[in-house]
């Protein structure tokens, strides 16, 4: 049980099969929030269903169905199942290492101008609280080169610092981080490397353990195309002791429902913290959610992370040059090597961004504008083929906003 019924769910590259009812007629908007599929609302259909029959005699099942969840996800980004913990969302794994990491005043956090707020804030409430500077570094240095933005960073790490925290793959333009030479670069420095996993999690490969990455947070309702409030964080096991868990609850505790099940005398407030990314999922948690999260992890692992990684860059390769031509300028790193799911192009200097989002969507083209950039993100059930239809779609939207006559359907 856990998941409902014993269906075998397949997923295709380029295949809506399993979003019947979506309505826009391209939808390349994944960085934003991916529309559950039909295996996703079936398996949380089924598991509602469940708990409204048994109540809390359902809790073992759920229970057993959260571990095989654990052990999906590490796999997924090649830790181990112990360095998993659930939580709600990308911002509560930043918020739980932000506040529980073994400041002291008068330390360091590499923060970066231009990440998502999420991956801000939290550190600077630390800072706030503990004594903490944080220092910003440009972005556009990594955008111009790996090379560069390594270069100022090594410089930065020189000064000291106890922390650098970064998104795998920025929101606003899609750059692919190097994690890798980060990682070692903070390490070499005594620093440690906390990633946003967000806009990478389930599209971009990633070994969380053979990059040397020390915390990695993610969201499930993004790439991993599951339901919102669903989220993991990855905890190095050798970091776990350091950790002041400011955020604890009662399910922090080591044998912590004990006093629920085996009689009395077992209720205690002085049980030990788990030595645990677990330590964080601090009480009750989200359990229809992660059976929805689990019935899309096993698409996206069906069909594998690599192969869903090549996938969405040919979507772009197909995309982008017809952008280019019709003035779009596009913000999408030159290199194979550090492009992620995310198109992002800056629309002809005539046109407004606001204006033509809205366009492309009574045209079908579900988009994004953040910060001002048109942001495209496919996933597995696009097909390389939309490229025609967004580009006819834009050209049309382009037309009507400049007031010039549209493109006849003969012309197309």
């Amino acid at each position: 049980m856990g998941r409902g019924d014993d269906v075998k769910f397949t997923a295709k590259l380029g295949d809506r099969e399993h979003f019947p009812d979506l309505e826009p007629l391209v939808y390349c908007n994944h960085a934003a929030i991916s529309p559950p599929s039909w295996p996703v609302r079936r398996a949380m259909q089924n598991a509602i269903a469940d708990w409204g029959r048994r109540g809390s005699q359902a809790f073992g099942t759920y229970g057993a169905q959260r571990a095989r969840l654990r052990e999906k996800l590490a796999r997924l980004v090649g830790a181990s199942a112990e360095e998993i913990a659930f939580l709600p969302n990308t911002s509560s794994g930043v918020t739980a290492i932000a506040l529980s990491f073994p400041w002291k005043r008068g330390d360091r956090v590499i923060l970066f101008e231009g990440e998502f707020p999420a991956n801000v804030t939290p550190w600077v409430r630390a800072g706030e609280l503990f004594g903490v500077e944080p220092v910003f570094l440009p972005l556009s240095d990594f955008q111009e080169s790996d090379e560069r933005g390594l270069g100022r960073l090594a410089e930065e790490l020189a000064k000291g610092a106890r922390l650098v925290a970064v998104s795998a793959v920025q929101f606003r333009t899609g750059l692919r981080m190097p994690l890798g030479e980060m990682a070692r670069l903070c390490h070499a420095h005594g620093a440690e490397l906390f990633v946003d996993g967000i806009q990478a999690t389930g599209a971009v490969p990633v070994d969380v353990r053979a990059l040397g990455i020390d915390y990695w947070a993610s969201g499930g309702h993004k790439w991993l195309m599951g339901p919102e409030g669903t989220g993991m964080l990855y905890v190095r096991k050798e970091r776990v002791e350091a950790l002041h868990p400011h955020l604890a609850g009662w399910l922090s505790h080591e044998d912590a429902v004990s006093f629920l099940l085996e009689g009395p005398g077992h209720m205690r407030y002085d049980r030990p913290f788990k030595k645990r990314a677990d330590v964080f999922e601090v009480g009750c948690i989200n359990a229809i959610g992660l059976v929805g999260l689990e019935a899309a992890v096993d698409l996206v692992a069906e069909l594998g992370v690599e192969t869903i990684h090549a996938h969405v860059v040919r979507w772009g390769d197909a995309v982008e040059p017809g952008l280019v031509e019709r003035g779009f300028t596009s913000l999408r790193a030159p290199e194979a090597n550090r492009r992620s799911g995310i198109l992002a192009v800056l629309p002809p200097k005539d046109i407004d961004v606001v204006v033509l989002q809205r366009a492309l969507l009574a045209r079908g083209i579900s988009t994004a504008i953040p910060d001002g950039v048109l942001r495209f993100s496919p996933h597995w059930p696009n097909h390389v083929d939309e490229a025609e239809q967004v580009l006819l779609s834009t050209e049309d939207a382009l037309a009507e906003l400049r007031g010039a006559p549209r493109p006849r359907s003969d012309d197309w």
